[in-house]
């Protein structure tokens, strides 16, 4: 439903904005623009949609042989005693705390459509030991948010899109959106249990908490005191390396299973091409009133009244042209994507401030959405404060994004 109005607004208002122009100065360029816009819009969107069906079946491939694999299981054992700290509501032998692990592993290592179910599995069973059927348990809320962070350690969705717009090295964003979603977890999950006074101070809670802040802030601590040219290497270096460790550790766990490596691939790579076809038509959708609203000029009135803000502030404005993806990453998933494909194509894939809205892309999750589905499986009416929470969530990502992508790639 917001996506609908969202996507109504940018066709009226780039409407509006040309009309202004033309009663204005006499200038008909914005409807000329908007014409050619249609048609570019919908053709861009159908090729990046089909290009990405090869980089998609090779990575739900190798997904699919991590999941058989017994990947989930093991992430699951290691944040185990965490969850059940961060879920005390909840029945220490109670099915939902191992849905809430599978569910939370699975977001981790870019496993959507297996997280997505998992997800609505575990929401049921805490809906079942909720006894307000109508209003959202403790123990949702926390699981809810914690989805909202989106904290993922492959984020595979950016990479395929960087790769399929010829990035020199499309993974060079991988350690600035994990940093950025660790900031949004550690954000969302304090927040929380303050509210439902969860014992911070709790030695197991203590132990996980401090070895986050030890990893962000000594990550963080290296990467300023090195010189913006031997960061973006480091981070193009080891991306590349974490992600074939990662393609390798899969492949030696499902032989360690006696798993059929290759029958798993294949079972996996067959989601490819299904998935490519099924986003067609929402990219094309976003990015044909994307290209409406930017080719009015609407995009650069917003653009250039952001900056005159900034500018009178003293903060830098290079990154005001990524804004639009962050505005638009709480709202709508695909609307966010498209805003970021949108970026990418102006300006580059491998310029500054299509790196800023890559990292903000990955750097949490799309609030609404999440609300809406999660809660929405279960029936739920009553939110409590999840969607303010979600929305701060959100934010400590972005504007971790935003500092993390200076840090990394500004000059």
């Amino acid at each position: 439903m917001i996506l609908n109005y969202i996507w109504i607004g940018f066709i009226l208002l780039s409407f509006f904005v040309a009309l202004l122009k033309l009663l204005i100065s006499g200038d008909f360029s914005g409807f000329t623009a908007m014409s050619g816009s249609l048609f570019s819009s919908a053709k861009t969107g159908f090729e990046i949609s089909i290009g990405l069906t090869g980089i998609l079946t090779l990575w739900l491939g190798i997904m699919k042989i991590g999941e058989n694999g017994g990947v989930i299981k093991i992430v699951s054992f290691f944040i185990g005693p965490l969850f059940r700290k961060i879920f005390p509501e909840i029945p220490k032998d109670h099915p939902a705390i191992g849905s809430i692990m599978m569910s939370f592993a699975a977001n981790m290592l870019g496993l959507e459509n297996a997280a997505t179910p998992i997800g609505l599995k575990a929401m049921k069973e805490m809906q079942d030991i909720n006894p307000d059927k109508e209003r959202a348990s403790n123990a949702q809320i926390m699981f809810l948010i914690m989805n909202t962070a989106g904290l993922t350690l492959i984020p595979m969705s950016v990479i395929v899109y960087r790769s399929q717009l010829g990035a020199a090295n499309p993974s060079d964003v991988f350690i600035p959106i994990i940093l950025a979603t660790f900031c949004a977890l550690f954000t969302g999950l304090i927040c929380v249990a303050i509210i439902q006074k969860i014992n911070l101070l709790d030695k197991v809670l203590f132990v996980y908490f401090g070895a986050f802040l030890l990893l962000i802030g000594g990550l963080l601590q290296l990467f300023a005191n090195l010189p913006k040219e031997q960061i973006e290497k480091i981070s193009s270096y080891s991306s590349s390396f974490i992600i074939i460790f990662i393609v390798c550790s899969f492949v030696v766990l499902a032989l360690l299973k006696r798993v059929n490596v290759y029958e798993s691939f294949i079972e996996g790579a067959k989601e490819g091409f299904g998935v490519a076809i099924k986003i067609i038509p929402y990219l094309v959708a976003i990015l044909f009133a994307i290209g409406l609203f930017r080719a009015s000029g609407a995009m650069n009135y917003f653009i250039l009244g952001v900056t005159e803000l900034f500018t009178i502030i003293g903060l830098s404005t290079d990154f005001i042209p990524a804004l639009p993806t962050a505005i638009m990453k709480p709202l709508s998933g695909s609307g966010a994507r498209g805003m970021m494909i949108d970026v990418m194509k102006t300006f580059g894939a491998d310029s500054f401030v299509a790196k800023v809205a890559c990292t903000i892309q990955g750097s949490a999750d799309t609030t609404f959405y999440i609300l809406a589905v999660y809660f929405g499986s279960v029936g739920i009416k009553n939110t409590r404060y999840a969607l303010p929470l979600g929305l701060v969530t959100d934010l400590a990502g972005i504007i971790a994004a935003i500092i993390l992508a200076y840090l990394f790639f500004h000059g």
